[in-house]
């Protein structure tokens, strides 16, 4: 899985989606991110037949929402996400969320069975506590591959991170700058220009200090090709320590039905 990828959540108008997966793409970026929920399947698709790109070079990922977590659900929901992504078969399919339908024996032996008849090279789910891991982890034949939460400098998720490695399972950050809110945190602007780079691409860089694969979204050419940058972005010990050290703990995505 590469460790940088684009995100599309929010990206709703079908051509600036579509645009910007291709920009991506062709710029180099070889991970995508989408969901049903999202509702730009359609366009994710059209990104992706722009960019003159082979499929199987291109980690392609989406998620089930959670009002098709029951098993035939699972299995008609997915197959009509690969309808509209135009593709044959995904990388990672994610459970979005343990809420609504899910049922950790139901929606992952359905899982299985995408898996298995190759509809799906991976397993992953999404916002999954501690515990919610373990349980997947034993209750799936597959392995979990991965489990994508919020995490950035003002939320580092150090026991949930630490309970993953444990497991096996890679940890995949959404909304990796904080909806923004990096911009201004004295301790990244700090790093930032002691670099001569943007917050984003120090907040991304951090990420990748901490072993964690990160999807931020971008519309503009100039924040995929900034985002990009990021790659390059070397910290050293004392930039990931004056980052470690901001202690503020703030999520920005906190639905009524999620686990914690």
């Amino acid at each position: 899985m590469p460790t940088l990828g684009i995100g599309t959540w929010q990206n709703t108008d079908p051509e600036e989606c579509a645009n910007a997966v291709a920009t991506a793409i062709e710029m180099g970026y070889r991970h995508v991110d989408t969901a049903q929920a999202y509702d730009n399947e359609t366009a994710v698709g059209e990104g992706l037949a722009r960019a003159a790109v082979p499929r199987e070079d291109v980690f392609l990922a989406t998620k089930v929402w959670i009002d098709q977590l029951g098993g035939d659900d699972v299995v008609a929901s997915t197959e009509e996400s690969l309808s509209k992504l135009g593709v044959d078969y995904l990388d990672l399919l994610y459970i979005h969320w343990p809420a609504g339908e899910y049922d950790a024996e139901d929606t992952l032996a359905a899982f299985d069975d995408l898996y298995d008849e190759g509809l799906i090279e991976r397993i992953g789910v999404s916002n999954f506590e501690p515990g919610q891991v373990t349980e997947a982890v034993e209750t799936a034949d597959a392995p979990i591959f991965a489990n994508q939460i919020e995490c950035h400098p003002l939320l580092p998720q150090d026991e949930l991170r630490a309970h993953c490695a444990d497991h096996g399972v890679d940890v995949v950050a959404y909304s990796p700058l904080a909806r923004g809110e990096v911009f201004d945190i004295p301790e990244i602007n700090a790093v930032a220009d002691k670099h001569g780079v943007s917050e984003a691409q120090v907040s991304l860089a951090w990420l990748r200090e901490k072993g964690v694969t990160a999807i931020p979204k971008a519309t503009s050419e100039t924040h995929i090709r900034d985002n990009w940058a990021s790659r390059t972005l070397e910290l050293d010990d004392e930039d990931v320590s004056t980052i470690d050290s901001i202690g503020r703990t703030e999520r920005q995505i906190d639905p009524d039905f999620a686990p914690w």
